[in-house]
């Protein structure tokens, strides 16, 4: 299942995207000379970003097995980005064939990479949905997230590496909150966040994606931990990206990754 979104000839190339910016640091080819500029802009002066952001990749789909393994079957995923292979249902599949994952975005341009990734393959408990987690009663409504996730039967949210394109003034924790009470007990939140505490001197990274068409506002571990309030965290709690279970080496510069993550039971 999958909306039609936005034909690719109505999309903005003109300014760097931050999903596809995403897609070029993970060595995606789904991006655009404007994107490419722009990455290169934030690797000067955050040079860290690129083992940031595979870390935080690996991160997802530990997570995601994590969940699968502790009796998770159904998945959604908000903010999904561009469909970079391995995605959440196929690492998810890889275990259990029978998880049904929700994939939402509000991003046109990740709508029609996902459409042409999902089209014809046969995933028929796997749904591909326009919404904007800005709103998210209108994703907990929405007929295409019914059609695969039962709110009565626990859930994994999976909210990885987007909740830092949410300004405080927007009330991020709020909306968290809003998709937690919509969640039954023994439901699952993945968490990923950028963060301003173990590089305190990104401004001119931030600049880049305020000029991109998603502003970024980086956080610090007490802020992003108040998005799992409510939630009981598992071991090790919320840490940088590469320490949460790692199940291989840690890269020389774990400790420079930019990124917190974490995983949360109701």
């Amino acid at each position: 299942m999958a909306d039609r979104g936005t034909p690719a000839e109505e999309i903005d190339t003109s300014r760097a995207h931050p999903a596809r910016m995403y897609d070029y640091f993970l060595g995606g080819k789904d991006n655009y000379e404007v994107d490419r500029i722009a990455a290169h802009r934030v690797m000067e002066t955050a040079p860290e970003v690129l083992v940031s952001v595979r870390e935080n990749r690996a991160f997802m789909q530990r997570a995601v097995r994590f969940l699968v393994d502790n009796g998770i079957r159904q998945i959604l995923d908000i903010g999904t980005g561009l469909p970079t292979s391995p995605n959440v249902h196929e690492v998810a599949h890889g275990i259990a064939p029978d998880v049904r994952v929700a994939y939402v975005d509000n991003d046109p341009i990740v709508n029609v990479h996902a459409n042409a990734l999902m089209a014809g393959r046969g995933v028929g408990n796997t749904s591909i949905v326009m919404a904007d987690l800005h709103d998210p009663q209108a994703i907990i409504d929405h007929p295409d997230v019914r059609r695969v996730i039962d709110f009565d039967r626990p859930v994994g949210l999976s909210l990885v590496a987007i909740t830092h394109f949410i300004a405080d003034a927007q009330d991020p924790w709020g909306i968290v909150a809003t998709l937690r009470d919509a969640l039954p007990a023994g439901s699952y939140l993945m968490l990923s966040h950028t963060a301003n505490d173990i590089y305190r001197d990104r401004t001119d990274a931030e600049a880049v994606y305020n000029s991109s068409t998603a502003a970024l506002k980086l956080r610090s571990h007490a802020e992003i931990l108040r998005f799992f309030d409510g939630f009981d965290l598992v071991e090790p709690g919320l840490v940088q990206v590469p320490f949460w279970r790692p199940d291989g080496p840690l890269p020389d510069d774990a400790r420079g990754v930019g990124y917190y993550g974490g995983v949360g039971r109701l």
